[in-house]
């Protein structure tokens, strides 16, 4: 047995990895386990037994077998946060607005700007940048809203990068906004499907990106039957950007009205929306993703994010990143701000009243975080909780470290006490990729040379 951290985990990986990644077999045991399952609930003291690329038991005193055991003791045990959208190719970019003072002054700079001069090679390192940050915070699935697909390269080195990352991705394409570009976009995705999502059972997913409206970037990028109908002979979802207000609600009525709203259908931010779109969003099941410091520090619409809206028609939403140029990388940072902002709206609307605040949970927040994010990827059959029968996306989080003992309950630590330095372990569909607190397989000063370079590149290029 070795614990799940210190001088034993390096010789624990050595031998898993000796092992054949379909023959491989993990037990943790000791561990209070946040399963996020409904019918599990939060299993003190417990163990979790991963074989290949899946979870097959859960819950106290499992049997070894011919097992690596891993002692987990002190540790929570968590699903992997799932991201529902983050405009990856950014990363080497990250927070070079980070006052930015409305979603104006990021499309002009970032979208007009620095992403008209992206190579292949520079949207190849953004998104790895991204996933592998991502996986050392605890995000084990990412949606990718990649809108700077200038040519088929420029896609071929987003999924690419997400494929040599190990991060469970989900590569959605767009065109871009502004710029030269090839204009092979939505037409390209079948040539991307036929190349990288042959299969059901992969760790890639593809999917349709689009905006709502024609408002930034003219109709060709915007929703309707017509993009709905690439996505249906496709089988893939679609995720529409930008969200908001008025025009947006107008367009929503009438995508109900042209049935073209549904559970493979994600709306992005969903922020200052009517009552009747969100009621034709709640009757016909389609899935939000809310990005709530995007929504708050850009001021998108109302500025705050719609978790309420959300919840009173029935749709429990995912979380999301969005732009690192202006905004964090992690999802705990998503929960806590989520979390604070609706309680103390709650708190606000009934003081003075006598009325009761109606307030979410640090629950309901890791609920969107995990499970409701892999429900709005279309992916809530293979991650997104510790279920037996899932994929091993799973997390080992040191609830004994400085910051966060002595463990008193669980998922409060998780949301409100826990970042990415407590984060020893990441598996992604069985795969070690954090370890002992280091994301593994990462020549970190070749990485860090890489986007460097890619950022002077953009920076000079651009200002030239």
């Amino acid at each position: 047995m070795t614990h799940v951290n210190g001088t034993a985990a390096t010789a624990a990986l050595e031998q898993l990895r000796r092992r054949p990644a379909d023959y491989r077999r993990i037990l943790f045991t000791g561990a209070t386990v946040v399963t996020m399952d409904a019918d599990l609930g939060v299993l003190p003291n417990a163990d979790l037994l991963v074989e290949g690329d899946t979870i097959t038991a859960v819950g106290p005193g499992l049997e070894a077998g011919d097992a690596v055991v891993v002692d987990a003791t002190g540790a929570v045990l968590s699903p992997g946060f799932v991201d529902t959208h983050r405009h990856a190719w950014e990363a080497q970019l990250r927070r070079i607005m980070p006052d930015v003072d409305d979603l104006g002054a990021y499309v002009m700079s970032t979208l007009a700007g620095y992403a008209t001069v992206y190579r292949p090679q520079d949207m190849y390192t953004g998104t790895k940048l991204a996933a592998l940050t991502a996986i050392d915070s605890g995000i084990t699935t990412m949606l990718d809203f990649s809108h700077n697909s200038r040519t088929p390269e420029h896609s071929d080195a987003a999924v690419e990068a997400l494929r040599d990352t190990g991060i469970r991705g989900v590569h959605a394409s767009m065109g871009p906004h502004f710029g030269d570009w090839d204009k092979q976009w939505p037409g390209d995705l079948t040539r991307l499907k036929e190349k990288y999502f042959h299969s059901d059972d992969q760790l890639l997913t593809l999917r349709l990106a689009t905006l709502a409206t024609d408002e930034i970037a003219g109709p060709a990028l915007a929703y309707g039957p017509e993009l709905a109908r690439v996505a249906k002979d496709l089988g893939i979802g679609v995720s529409v950007d930008a969200v908001f207000g008025t025009a947006s609600s107008e367009v929503i009525l009438n995508w109900a009205k042209d049935g073209i709203l549904g559970s493979d259908v994600t709306l992005i931010h969903a922020t200052g929306l009517t009552p009747e779109a969100w009621k034709a969003m709640g009757e016909s099941g389609t899935t939000v993703a809310l990005a709530p410091t995007s929504d708050a520090q850009i001021g998108l619409e109302t500025a705050i994010p719609a978790v309420d809206e959300a919840l009173s028609v029935g749709i429990r939403p995912g979380l999301s990143i969005d732009v690192e140029v202006a905004l964090a990388s992690d999802m705990f940072t998503q929960m806590r701000a989520l979390h604070a902002i609706q309680r103390m709206r709650a708190v606000n609307a009934a003081h003075g009243t006598g009325r009761q605040p109606v307030r979410i949970t640090t629950h309901d927040v890791l609920d969107f975080a995990t499970l409701q994010g892999a429900r709005t990827n279309g992916l809530a059959g293979v991650t997104g909780s510790l279920t037996p029968g899932k994929k091993a996306d799973l997390l080992v989080i040191q609830a004994e470290d400085l910051n966060n003992m002595p463990l008193n309950d669980p998922i409060g630590t998780l949301v409100l006490g826990s970042d990415a330095r407590n984060i020893s372990t990441v598996l992604i569909n069985g795969e070690p990729r954090k370890w002992d607190g280091q994301v593994l397989d990462v020549d970190l000063p070749a990485l860090r040379s890489e986007v460097h370079a890619s950022r002077e590149y953009v920076l000079n290029t651009h200002a030239a």
